[in-house]
């Protein structure tokens, strides 16, 4: 009995989808203009950012503030955002459904 019951404890804190919704991150505003609130682009060449790997996102971004990844448009967008707001934002985004958008008729 106390094997099963720590085998359903571990498995149970393994799956984030069951942990505790994420709150919409304070910044999420003006990457919303052209990404999406739920990262699905709303503007023809924005990249769509549902469901990418919040590692991916997260440095991704740490570099557009940086300047290590040379788009002004990005770096102004950022600004000089805390660790801690890139994180909210990465996943934010790397958490929502990358379902695409309906085609219009």
């Amino acid at each position: 009995m106390r094997i099963v019951l720590t085998a359903a404890l571990s498995l149970a804190a393994s799956l984030p989808s069951l942990a505790a919704p994420v709150a919409k991150p304070a910044r999420l505003g003006l990457c919303a203009a052209c990404h999406g609130e739920t990262g699905i682009a709303q503007i023809p060449g924005a990249p769509h950012l549902a469901g990418q790997k919040f590692d991916y996102l997260r440095e991704a971004l740490k570099q557009y503030r940086d300047g290590r990844r040379n788009v002004p448009l990005m770096r102004a967008a950022i600004g000089p955002v805390s660790d801690t707001d890139l994180e909210e934002l990465a996943r934010w985004y790397s958490i929502q459904s990358p379902s695409q958008p309906q085609a219009k008729p």
